[in-house]
């Protein structure tokens, strides 16, 4: 499905939600890149390295990674938790700065649920509980217009669906 100009599109959350699992159906069904910070961290050689410092690295590669996808007159998917203002916000800084609308899409999932998913080995994500629990509780409200999916509780096709008609409307 073709859109008609490049649009950001940032699926946050907390770990263990089942971001990276929509982000890349997401991406398959609207023909668009996708980047984790998960896989960049992996690629990067910064695996087991949440400091800040490291934090603000991937998350400014991931920045360079849209920029050049916008440079080309394309759309990108972003796949993080978003969890801090400040990391939100140089995202909208560079959307704005060519133009490109942002659709927030945050992707929920019952904690019994995140349990199971985070104890289990995942090809990228190091989270597990306990650091799930540590981002909730720093989470920062969000100021953005976004909207909520539940992963769990209904089938991805659906969720794509409702992630679709946010994104075209």
């Amino acid at each position: 499905m073709p859109l008609d100009r490049p649009i950001l599109i940032i699926i946050f959350g907390l770990p263990g939600t089942g971001k990276t699992t929509f982000a890349t159906l997401l991406s398959k069904q609207l023909g668009i890149k996708h980047y984790n910070t998960d896989i960049i961290r992996s690629l990067s050689g910064k695996s087991k390295q949440y400091d800040e410092e490291n934090k603000t690295l991937i998350y400014d590669e991931m920045l360079s990674l849209t920029s050049l996808e916008f440079e080309k007159g394309k759309s990108v998917i972003i796949d993080a938790t978003f969890y801090k203002k400040k990391l939100r916000k140089k995202f909208q800084v560079l959307a704005q700065e060519y133009d490109v609308i942002v659709k927030w899409i945050e992707i929920c999932a019952d904690e019994e649920i995140v349990k199971k998913r985070v104890s289990k080995k995942r090809r990228y994500s190091e989270a597990d509980y306990t650091v799930y629990q540590k981002i909730k509780s720093q989470f920062e409200p969000m100021q953005e217009k976004y909207i909520q999916l539940f992963s769990g509780q209904e089938e991805m096709p659906d969720l794509i669906e409702k992630a679709i008609k946010f994104i075209i409307k």
